[in-house]
C-alpha cells in the first residue's frame, strides 16, 4: 500500500487509517486538498482488518465484524464503494438472542418479529414503527454533534424521550421474557451496566437498523471496507504509506492541518505538550471503558445451535435473559470476570463462503472483561456457548485468543481492549473527547492562534508555520461503530478552517 511520494508539502496529514481517518481523508481528497495518510501497521484498517488467524484458508475479522452502521452512515452511503469490491452480504436475518427454550428472532420485517414475540407484539410494533419510518432522519443526527437545534426535532425528541432511558427502565414495557431478552442483548453492545441512563439508545438504535438497513457482513472480511476506501481515495490522487509508526510529531513532513485517528492516550503521547492545559487535563482524565477478550474458531461445521433457527442469523447473543444478561455487565465494572459472560458472536460464513473451505466455517465472538484485563477468559465464552450449542466444542479445529491487554497491543487506540475509544455514557456521549464547541479542533499553544511569551522571534517564526491539529477518532461524536462519521465531520472542520 505504501507509494512513493507525489510531493514533500501536503494541506492534509492523517495519522491512522481506520474507517475514519480514511474518511477524512476522503472528504479532503473530495474538496481538492493533497492528502497522506500514514499508517503504522503494514496493513490498513484499523478496526476493520481482516486475515489468517487460525488456519490457512480462513478468512477472520480481527475486530469488527457487523456492519448495520456501514450501510446507515450517510457518508459512507454517498461513495461509490461498491465500484471499488466492497459488497454486502445480508444474513437471512439480522439477530437471534439464544436463551434456554429456543432462541428469539430479529428479523428484517418489523411485522414478523413483532408476531413471533406473542404477548409483546403490540408493545414491540408501537415502540419501533415509528423509529424505523424516521430512520434515515435520526440517523443525519444521531451520527454526528447534536446539531442545535436537530435537523429533526420531531423524529430526534421522539427517539430521544426514549433512548435516555436506561435499557433495565425500557425493558419494563415488555411482559415476556423473549423480548426483554432480546432487548437486554441489543443494549448491551454500549458495554456499560443495563441500569445507567442512555443504554436504551444503544437497543433502540441497533434495532431500528436491523429492520430498516439489516446486519451486513462485507464479502471476504471486513478488511474490504478499507480497502475499497482507501481504492476510492486513491483514484481522488491520495497517498497511503503503511508500516511507519509515528512517534514524533517533528518527524512528519509538513502539511497545513494534521488529524489524529487517535484515542486521547495517543493524542497525549505525540503533541502533549503542545497542548492547552485545560484540554490536556481532559484528555488525562478521559474515561475508558471494560476491555474485551476475543476469540476466532475455525469449525469443522456451524455451531449446533440447540434452536436451529439460529443459523438463520448473522449475529448472536448469547447471554440467556434480560437478568442474566444485566448480572453479567454489571460485572465487569466491579472488576469481575462474570462465570456466565454476555457473549456476542458473529458466524459470517454462513452467509460467506470464501471465509472458509467448504463445509467449514469461522466463528468471530468476545465478551466484555474489565479495563486492562490480561485473563484469557476462552474457556468462560466455550462454556457459555456449549450451553446453547452442544456439541459446540467437538467441532473446533482451531482457535485464536486475544485478551484485553492483547487487544491493546495489537491496535493502541484499543485502550485496556476497549475497542469502542472510550465510555459513551452520558457524559461523554456528545461531549468526547472535552467539553468544547467543536469537538474535532485540536487547541494547541503558540502557532497562529496564541503565541507563547519570551520566546525568540525564529521560534515564533516556527510555531506560526505549525499546523493544525484535529481528532478525527472514535473518541470524537458520535462514538464507535464503522461509520466514517467522525472523519467527515473532522474534515468538514478542516475545510472551514484552512
Amino acid at each position: 500500500m505504501t507509494h512513493a511520494p507525489r510531493t514533500t508539502h501536503y494541506d492534509s496529514l492523517i495519522i491512522g487509517s481506520g474507517p475514519n481517518g480514511l474518511s477524512a481523508a476522503i472528504r479532503l481528497a473530495q474538496a481538492g486538498l493533497s492528502v497522506l495518510v500514514i499508517e503504522g501497521k503494514e496493513t490498513i484498517g484499523g478496526g476493520t482488518r481482516s486475515g489468517l488467524l487460525t488456519i490457512s484458508g480462513y478468512t477472520h475479522d480481527i475486530c469488527s465484524a457487523i456492519h448495520p452502521l456501514g450501510l446507515a452512515s450517510p457518508f459512507l452511503r454517498s461513495l461509490p464503494l461498491e465500484q471499488h469490491g466492497l459488497e454486502w452480504i445480508q444474513p437471512d436475518a439480522p439477530l437471534a438472542q439464544v436463551m434456554d427454550d429456543g432462541a428469539v428472532m430479529i428479523e428484517k420485517d418489523l411485522e414478523a418479529t413483532a408476531e413471533s414475540l406473542g404477548e409483546d407484539a403490540k408493545t414491540y410494533r408501537r415502540l419501533m414503527t415509528p423509529l424505523v419510518q424516521d430512520w434515515d432522519k435520526l440517523m443525519q443526527d444521531f451520527l454526528g454533534p447534536l446539531p442545535v437545534p436537530p435537523k429533526h426535532p420531531i423524529a430526534m425528541t421522539r427517539f430521544g424521550l426514549l433512548a435516555i432511558r436506561s435499557a433495565r427502565g425500557l425493558a419494563r414495557r415488555f411482559r415476556g421474557a423473549r423480548a426483554r431478552a432480546a432487548f437486554a442483548g441489543m443494549a448491551g453492545h454500549s458495554m456499560m451496566p443495563l441500569e445507567w441512563p442512555t443504554t436504551a439508545a444503544f437497543g433502540l438504535m441497533l434495532g431500528t437498523l436491523a429492520h430498516a438497513v439489516g446486519w451486513p457482513v462485507a464479502k471476504g472480511g471486513s478488511q474490504n471496507i478499507a480497502n475499497a476506501m482507501a481504492a476510492y481515495f486513491q483514484s481522488l490522487g491520495g497517498e497511503i504509506r503503511t508500516g511507519e509508526m509515528v512517534e514524533s510529531l517533528a518527524a512528519l513532513p509538513p502539511a497545513r492541518a494534521v488529524l489524529f485517528d487517535l484515542t486521547p492516550r495517543g493524542v497525549l503521547k505525540l503533541a502533549g505538550d503542545r497542548l492547552h492545559t485545560g484540554y490536556r487535563r481532559q484528555l488525562e482524565n478521559y474515561q475508558y471503558g471494560p476491555g474485551v477478550c476475543k476469540v476466532d474458531w475455525a469449525l469443522d461445521g456451524p455451531i449446533p445451535w440447540k434452536s436451529a433457527e439460529a443459523l438463520r442469523a448473522g449475529t448472536v447473543h448469547v447471554g440467556g435473559t434480560f437478568e442474566e444478561v444485566a448480572v453479567s455487565e454489571a460485572a465487569v465494572w466491579q472488576g469481575k470476570h462474570p462465570e456466565r459472560p454476555f457473549v456476542l458472536v458473529a458466524q459470517q460464513s454462513l452467509f460467506d463462503p470464501s471465509r472458509a473451505p467448504e463445509g467449514k466455517h469461522t466463528v468471530w465472538a468476545y465478551c466484555h472483561v474489565p479495563n486492562g484485563s490480561t485473563r484469557d477468559v476462552s474457556d468462560l465464552i466455550e462454556r457459555q456457548i456449549e450451553r446453547f450449542a452442544p456439541g459446540f466444542r467437538d467441532r473446533v479445529l482451531a482457535k485464536s485468543v486475544r485478551t484485553a491487554m492483547e487487544m491493546e497491543a495489537y491496535n493502541p487506540n484499543y485502550v485496556g481492549g476497549d475497542i469502542n475509544g472510550g465510555v459513551q455514557n452520558l457524559r461523554q456521549l456528545f461531549t468526547r473527547p472535552a467539553v468544547q464547541w467543536n469537538p474535532y479542533r485540536v487547541p494547541v499553544t503558540g502557532g497562529t492562534r496564541e503565541r507563547l511569551p519570551g520566546r525568540s522571534s525564529a521560534g515564533a517564526a516556527e510555531r506560526e508555520n505549525e499546523p493544525k491539529y484535529y481528532l478525527c477518532s472514535s473518541a470524537t461524536p458520535p462514538g464507535g461503530g464503522v461509520h466514517g462519521m467522525r472523519g467527515f465531520y473532522a474534515a468538514e472542520t478542516v475545510l472551514h478552517d484552512l
